[in-house]
This record gives C-alpha cells, structure tokens and sequence, in this order.
C-alpha cells in the first residue's frame, strides 16, 4: 500500500517551468475517485485543496483521504489521509500530514519544511526521525502534484514520447527517487464521457508486487486543469482501477467528448 499511494498521490516530475505560468487549479477544488478490481468496488478517495489561516498567514491546504468500502472494508480496512500546507507564493509545503490506517498498522508522522533559512539546501523536521537536510525546492507528495499541474504540464509539447525524467521527493520520511515515463496521448473512457489524456508509466520497482518496470499507469486530462482522470495498477493478482467519478469547483470547464 505504500508504494500504491506514493504513486497514486501522485507522482511528480521535475521539469524547467514552463515560459509564462499557468494556473490550472484554485482553492475550493474537489474531485473523487472510485477504486476498483473488474466489476467489484473496493475504495473512494477524494482529493481536496482549500484556503487557510495557519501560522497567522494564509495558505492552500490540500487533502487526500483514500479509505476501502464494502467487502474490502470487512477484510482489510484502510483509511488513509495525506495533507500539506502550502504557500500560495512558492507553491511549497510548509507542513505535511500523513495519517495511516491499514489492518493493524498505524502511522502518523509530521513534517515541518524550512525553505528560507538555507540558501543551498531546506531544512525538513520530522516528529519521528528528527531534522533533515535536503535540496532546495523540495516537496511532499501533495504540494508536488499541484506544482506538477501549474508548471510541467503546460509545457508538455516540449516532451517527446518515451522520455523518461526523474524527480526525487519526500515520502514516508526519506528521500525517495521517481522515474517517470512518459506514452503520449490517449482518448480515457469515464462515467462522463471521453476525455483527452496524457499518460505515464512511473518506472515501478520489480518483485513482490510488481512484474514489470511498467505496470502503472496514469492519465491526466489534456486540457487546462490537467486533473489525474485514471490510475492503473498491474499487480500479481490482476489490475486495480481508480477512476474520477465526480469533481467540484475547476478553474476550467473538463473537455469532455460525450459519449
């Protein structure tokens, strides 16, 4: 499950910004997914960014909750919650959130990111392993899925397919290395009709869950908001699904092809 929602969390590339910058979302923005194997539904997530008063100052508070439903439920729950704090002006975390419940495992780790008291590096203070130094412009799984849609989708013409670009991201308290590459574009069936997506396979680790480099796949809408429409995940037992089924306050009308 870690590895699940470290790539579903998005999964988050470094590119030179692109000329002028974009703004594909605003606070008030919500969407939900489904999660699925075949026919039967095992989870919902949503995902969620909102302004707030923290620290006397006014940040973009971002939420992911990802939780399993019905027969899933009854045999492994999972509830778990992901947030950041983010400055509106830089676009970085300021502080991050993750709450995890799977079966009996249990999690809750903050961080803290100073990115202001360094001029060559950030300072990251965890509750759990203590004060790390990191690169600068570093972010957490959230803050760097909405950098990802104001400054590298936007200049996805300068990306030739099968490129791969890496990133390296703060996860579960270590440094932790993503590849991502990219396919192209692909016409994504949804509940709402077609829509024009980018696709990505992360460059996943073989072994225990995976069979291949590739067996994960995102799409995201080729449009202005540039929204996570689907996630696949090949594992040994199959593919899980997660699909948008709904969505709330878009900067941009979704370019939806009817069906």
């Amino acid at each position: 499950m870690k590895k699940l929602i470290l790539l579903a969390g998005f999964v988050f590339l470094h590119l030179p910004a692109a000329v002028g910058q974009h703004v594909s979302y605003r606070p008030g923005e919500s969407v939900s997914y489904v999660v699925h194997y075949g026919a039967i539904n095992g989870g919902v997530a949503t995902l969620d960014i909102v302004s707030d008063t923290t620290y006397g100052r006014e940040l973009w508070h971002a939420k992911m909750d990802a939780r399993t439903t019905g027969m899933a439920d009854a045999l492994f729950k999972v509830r778990d919650i992901y947030e950041a704090y983010i400055d509106p002006e830089t676009e970085l975390p300021v502080r991050s959130i993750r709450n995890i419940s799977e079966g009996r495992y249990k999690r809750y780790n903050v961080v803290l990111f100073d990115h202001a008291s360094r001029r060559d590096s950030a300072i990251l203070t965890s509750d759990l392993t203590g004060v790390h130094i990191t690169q600068q412009g570093i972010h957490d799984i959230l803050s760097c899925f909405y950098w990802f849609r104001n400054h590298i989708l936007p200049g996805m013409e300068h990306v030739k397919k099968g490129e791969v670009i890496s990133i390296m991201t703060w996860f579960t308290d270590e440094l932790y290395p993503i590849r991502m590459k990219y396919i192209g574009v692909e016409d994504v069936k949804t509940r709402m009709g077609r829509i024009r997506c980018y696709k990505f396979n992360p460059v996943t680790e073989t072994g225990r869950l995976f069979k291949t480099e590739e067996d994960v796949s995102f799409w995201f809408s080729a449009d202005k908001n540039f929204l996570p429409v689907k996630i696949r995940f090949d594992i040994f037992v199959g593919a899980f699904m997660v699909e948008m089924v709904s969505y709330d306050g878009l900067l941009y009308p979704l370019e939806i092809k009817k069906k």
